[in-house]
C-alpha cells in the first residue's frame, strides 16, 4: 500500500492491475490523423480489462483498468465529436454528402448493422453494444440527410421510385417494382427483423402503389402482377345489329372479364387482404359494364360469349331413343360406381358432365325428360320449394323426454347421441370436435389409467411429460412417419396479432417430440432400455364428421415409448403391452376383442409391425380398433440417430436402439357405450361404473322417512367400507320411479331398493341393470353377496357380448358370399395374399353402389381390421379372396366396415 501510494503522489492515478505499466493517455491529438491510434489503445486497454475479470480479479485491479479504458474513449470523443466504436475498431467513415456516395453510406450501414448483429448475438456488455449502435445511428442520419429518406432494411439499396410516368407504358415497370419490393418486406419479415428495418421498407412499398394508382386510377393489383386490362371500348355503341369490329372488341373485352375473373378467385381463395379484393372485383366490374355499353347485354358468367347461332337440333342419325337411355343408364352407373369407390371429385365431376351432355341429347332429340329424370327446375324454384317439416313425435300425456326417445338398432346415431347426453358423459362444446367430459364418464379413464399405469410400473416403466408443441423441422424429420397425420395436423401460426416466423403443430403423435431428447440420453448400451409413459391430450384436425368419444379432434390417451439394445427385447414388450390392452376391454370394460397383426396398408406410418385388439359393434356391424402396440424397428433410431457403442466391438463400432411405441385412448368409452347400451340408456361395466349400487327408499312416508334414511347412509357407508362404490339416493324433490329411470339410463350396475316392509324383515331387493331381474337378498353378508353379484354381472357382460361378436364374424374363401356377408352386416375372415394393392380392390370392389332394401346399411367397402393370430379352425391358406388374384393367401385376415 506504501507503494502504491507513492505512485499515486507521483503521477495523479493510482497504480494499474498487477503492477504493470498502464498504456499512457495519449496527449490530445492535434489532427484526426491520431483517432486510429487512441482506437487501438482503446481495444488494447479493453482487452485488459477482460482479462482482469475473466481471472476474476479483485475491484481493486479492475477499476483503475476500466478508470484508463474511460480516459482513452473520452480522448477519443473530443477529437473526433463521436463515441468509440465497440471493441476499439475503427469505424467505417461517414461519405461527404454528394449524391454519389449514397450507395457507399448504404454499405457502411450494412456493414456496422453486422457489428451489431454480431455483438448482440455474442451478448457483448451495453458499454459495447451502445457505441456500435449509435455509429449506426449515425451512418443512418447521413443517409436522410443525404438523401431525404429513410434508410432502407439491412443496407440493402432500395429500388427507387420511378418518376410518375407520362404514359400508361410505365405501369408494368412500376408493377414489377411493387412485385419485388414486396418480396423484401416478405424476407424481411420472415427474417424477424426489427421494427426499424421493416417499417422503411413498407413505406417504399407503399409509395409504388401509390405510384401506380397516381397513374392508372386502380389500386395495383395483388402480389404486383399486372391484372388483365380492360379491352379499348367503342366511343358510341352501334345502334343496330353488332359490326364485325364491335364484336371482335366485345370478345376481348370478355378475354379481360375472364382472366380478371380469374384474379377475383384466386385471390379470394388465398385470403388476400380485404382492400386487393375489393380493388380487384372493381376492376372486374368496370370490364362489365364497358362490355353490356358496347353489346347492349350483361356478360355471361365466367367472361364466356353467348353463342349468336341458333341451337342445331340433333340429327337422328347421331342416336336412336332408345341408344340414348341405354348410354344414359350405362354412364349413370359409372356415376354411381365413382362415388361409391371414393374416386376423386375432378374424376366424378366429368363423368357427371358427361351424363348430362346425353340428357340433353335426348331432350333435343324427343322433347322429353329420360325416363327416370326428375323434371329440370331453376334453382329459384328450388328455392321457393320448402320441404315439409318432419312430424314431430307425439308426447302422450304424463310422459316426460328425460329418458331415450331413439332406438339402438332402429337410429343409432340419435340414440347414441341421447345417451352420452342423458347420462351425463358428456357436454357439447363450442369448437366442433371437441368435448366436455363430465364426471361420470372421466371416472371411467381414471379406472382405465390406475389399472393399465399399476400393470406397466410392474414392467418397469416410468411416467414423464413431454411438451404439446412440435417445430415445423422435428415434425418434417421423418416424412414417411408424418405423412398419415399430415392433413390432421393442428398449426399455431400467431401470438396475439402478430404472424409467428414458423407455424408450430401440436401434437399428433409424440415420436418426432420425445426421439431428439432419447438420442441425448443414450450413449451406451448401459442407457438402455427407455421405458417412458405419458398420458396427456393429443389433437388430430379430423374432416370427417367427428363423433363424441369415437372420432374427435382432441382426445385423451397414454403413449408409451421404449428403446431397446436388442430386437429380442422390443419384440417381447409389443406382445406384453398387447395383452395389457386386451386385459383392458375384457377385464375392466367387458368387451371381447381379436388381437392381431395389422397388415401392411394399415400399419402405422414408419412402424416395422403394428399389433392391434379389435372390436365390433353389432348394431352398425362395424370393427373398431381398440388399441395398438407398434413395432418401430431402428428406423425412427436411424432417422433421430438414437445409437450406442456396440459392447462387444473393439473398435468403436455403432448399434441403433430397437423402438416401440403404443397407445391406447378414451375411445375406449365409446366402445363401452355401443357395446352393451339398451335401449334404456347406458350399461356399465361394474368394475368402470363410478357408482356400483345406489340405494333408493321406497314407500316413504312422514313418519317413516328418517327412519328409512338413517338406515340407507348406514348401509352406504357398510357397502363403501366392503369397496363397493354406492350412492344413496335420498333427494326428496323426486319421486321413486323418477328415480329409478335416472340411473337405469345412468347405467348403474345394481339398484338397492328398500322399503319398510324389507326394514321389518332385514332384507333388500337388488335389481340388475343388465337385465332387469330382480333378488331379495339379506342384509347379513350384503356385503360380500353384492361384490360376488358385481363379478357375476361383469362376467356375463362379457360373455353376450362374445356370443354376439361370434355369431357375427363368419369365414368364406367365396367373393359373392364376401360381399353378401358384409351386407349382413358382419366381419369375415378369408384369405388374402398381403398385397396392398389387392386390399384396395377389395375395398372398392366391396363398396355397395346401389340402394337395397335396408337403406340405412353401410355402403362402404371392407378393409383389413388385422390378421387375428387365432386363425380359423382347420382352414388352408388357399388363393386369395380378390377376385382377379392368382397369389396364394398367406393368412386368413379380418376383414369388415370400420370406424
Amino acid at each position: 500500500l506504501a507503494f502504491k501510494k507513492q505512485y499515486k503522489d507521483l503521477t495523479g492515478v493510482d497504480a494499474p492491475a498487477g503492477g504493470k505499466p498502464a498504456a499512457k493517455p495519449a496527449p490530445a491529438p492535434a489532427s484526426s490523423g491520431n483517432a486510429d491510434k487512441i482506437l487501438e489503445q482503446i481495444a488494447e486497454q479493453g482487452n485488459v480489462v477482460r482479462d482482469l475479470k475473466a481471472a476474476k480479479a479483485g475491484k481493486d485491479q479492475i477499476k483503475p483498468a476500466v478508470d484508463q479504458l474511460l480516459a482513452f474513449k473520452k480522448q477519443y470523443k473530443d477529437l473526433t465529436g463521436v463515441d468509440a466504436p465497440a471493441g476499439g475498431k475503427p469505424a467505417a467513415k461517414p461519405a461527404p454528402a454528394s449524391s454519389g456516395n449514397a450507395d457507399k453510406i448504404l454499405e457502411q450501414i450494412a456493414e456496422q448493422g453486422n457489428v451489431v448483429r454480431d455483438l448482440k448475438a455474442a451478448k457483448a456488455g451495453k458499454d459495447q453494444i451502445k457505441p456500435a449502435v449509435d455509429q449506426l445511428l449515425a451512418f443512418k442520419k447521413q443517409y436522410k440527410d443525404l438523401t431525404g429518406v429513410d434508410a432502407p432494411a439491412g443496407g440493402k439499396p432500395a429500388a427507387k421510385p420511378a418518376p410518375a410516368p407520362a404514359s400508361s407504358g410505365n405501369a408494368d415497370k412500376i408493377l414489377e417494382q411493387i412485385a419485388e419490393q414486396g418480396n423484401v418486406v416478405r424476407d424481411l419479415k420472415a427474417a424477424k427483423a426489427g421494427k426499424d428495418q421493416i417499417k422503411p421498407a413498407v413505406d417504399q412499398l407503399l409509395a409504388f402503389k401509390k405510384q401506380y394508382k397516381d397513374l392508372t386510377g386502380l389500386d395495383a393489383p395483388a402480389g404486383g402482377k399486372p391484372a388483365a386490362k380492360p379491352a379499348p371500348v367503342a366511343a358510341t355503341p352501334p345502334p343496330a345489329a353488332a359490326t364485325a369490329t364491335s364484336n371482335s372488341d366485345g370478345d376481348k373485352i370478355l378475354e379481360a372479364i375472364f382472366e380478371q375473373g380469374n384474379v377475383v378467385r384466386q385471390l379470394k381463395s388465398n385470403k388476400a387482404p380485404k382492400p386487393e379484393v375489393t380493388a380487384a372485383v372493381q376492376l372486374l366490374l368496370k370490364h362489365k359494364a364497358e362490355y353490356k355499353a358496347l353489346t347492349g347485354k350483361d356478360a355471361q358468367p365466367g367472361g364466356k360469349a353467348p353463342s349468336s347461332e341458333p341451337v342445331k337440333t340433333m340429327s337422328v342419325d347421331s342416336g336412336s331413343p332408345q341408344q340414348l337411355e341405354a348410354q344414359i343408364k350405362e354412364q349413370g352407373d359409372k356415376v354411381r360406381a365413382a362415388k361409391g369407390s371414393g374416386a376423386s371429385k375432378d374424376e366424378v365431376q366429368g363423368l357427371v358432365k358427361e351424363l348430362l351432355k346425353l340428357k340433353t341429347d335426348y331432350k333435343t332429340l324427343t322433347g322429353n325428360d329420360p325416363p327416370g329424370a326428375a323434371p329440370q327446375q331453376s334453382s329459384k324454384q328450388k328455392k321457393k320449394e320448402k320441404k315439409a317439416p318432419a312430424p314431430k313425435p307425439k308426447i302422450e300425456a304424463g310422459v316426460t323426454r328425460l329418458g331415450i326417445e331413439a332406438k339402438k338398432f332402429e337410429d343409432l346415431p340419435n340414440w347414441y347421441s341421447q345417451v352420452i347426453t342423458k347420462s351425463e358423459m358428456i357436454e357439447y362444446y363450442d369448437v366442433s370436435g371437441c368435448y366436455i367430459l363430465r364426471p361420470w364418464s372421466f371416472f371411467i379413464w381414471e379406472i382405465i389409467q390406475k389399472w393399465f399405469d399399476t400393470h406397466i410400473k410392474a414392467m418397469g416403466v416410468t411416467n414423464c411429460y413431454f411438451p404439446m408443441f412440435v417445430s415445423h423441422a422435428a415434425l418434417e424429420k421423418e416424412k414417411t412417419h408424418i405423412a398419415d397425420f399430415a392433413p390432421e395436423v393442428a398449426w399455431v401460426t400467431k401470438s396475439g396479432d402478430s404472424e409467428l416466423a414458423e407455424p408450430i403443430a401440436i401434437r399428433p403423435t409424440s415420436e418426432t417430440v420425445m426421439y431428439p431428447s432419447y438420442a441425448t440420453w443414450v450413449q451406451s448400451h448401459r442407457d438402455l432400455p427407455i421405458k417412458l409413459n405419458q398420458w396427456c391430450n393429443v389433437v388430430r384436425w379430423e374432416f370427417k364428421h367427428p363423433q363424441p368419444f369415437l372420432r374427435t379432434r382432441e382426445f385423451l390417451w397414454q403413449e408409451g415409448h421404449s428403446a431397446f439394445a436388442t430386437q429380442k427385447e422390443a419384440h417381447e414388450e409389443v406382445f406384453e403391452i398387447l395383452d395389457l390392452y386386451h386385459g383392458v376391454y375384457k377385464e375392466l370394460l367387458a368387451i371381447p376383442t381379436v388381437k392381431g397383426k395389422k397388415t401392411e396398408k394399415e400399419k402405422f406410418a414408419g412402424g416395422d409391425f403394428t399389433t392391434t385388439v379389435e372390436g365390433y359393434v353389432s348394431a352398425t356391424g362395424r370393427g373398431i380398433q381398440g388399441a395398438t402396440s407398434h413395432h418401430l424397428g431402428q428406423n425412427f433410431s436411424k432417422m433421430f440417430n438414437i445409437q450406442f457403442e456396440d459392447p462387444d466391438s473393439t473398435t468403436g463400432d455403432k448399434l441403433f436402439a430397437h423402438q416401440n411405441s403404443w397407445g391406447l385412448s378414451t375411445r375406449s368409452i365409446g366402445v363401452v357405450v355401443m357395446v352393451h347400451g339398451d335401449n334404456k340408456g347406458l350399461v356399465l361395466p361394474p368394475r368402470v361404473a363410478m357408482y356400483q349400487a345406489v340405494i333408493v327408499p321406497c314407500g316413504v312416508t312422514d313418519a317413516n322417512k328418517d327412519q328409512l334414511n338413517t338406515h340407507c347412509t348406514d348401509m352406504k357407508k357398510t357397502l363403501q367400507k366392503a369397496g363397493v362404490r354406492t350412492h344413496a339416493d335420498l333427494r326428496e324433490n323426486y319421486n321413486t320411479g323418477w328415480k329409478f329411470n335416472h340411473w337405469e339410463l345412468k347405467g348403474v350396475p345394481v339398484r338397492i331398493e328398500i322399503g319398510p316392509r324389507d326394514l321389518k324383515n332385514n332384507q333388500v331387493v337388488v335389481v340388475r341393470r343388465d337385465t332387469g331381474v330382480k333378488a331379495t337378498l339379506q342384509n347379513e353378508n350384503l356385503d360380500d353377496q353384492l361384490s360376488k353379484l358385481l363379478d357375476t354381472i361383469h362376467d356375463d357382460m362379457y360373455n353376450r357380448a362374445l356370443v354376439e361378436r361370434d355369431a357375427n364374424m363368419a369365414v368364406t374363401t367365396n367373393w359373392e358370399e364376401f360381399c353378401k356377408l358384409l351386407d349382413q352386416k358382419k366381419i369375415i375372415q378369408a384369405p388374402y395374399c398381403g398385397d396392398i394393392s389387392c386390399e384396395e380392390i377389395i375395398k372398392k370392389d366391396s363398396a355397395r353402389t346401389e340402394v337395397t332394401e335396408d337403406d340405412k346399411a353401410p355402403a362402404m367397402g371392407a378393409k383389413s381390421l388385422c390378421i387375428p393370430f387365432d386363425q380359423p379352425a382347420d382352414a388352408t391358406c388357399e388363393t386369395c379372396i380378390q377376385q382377379s388374384c392368382s397369389n396364394p393367401a398367406t393368412a386368413y385376415t379380418l376383414f369388415g366396415r370400420s370406424y
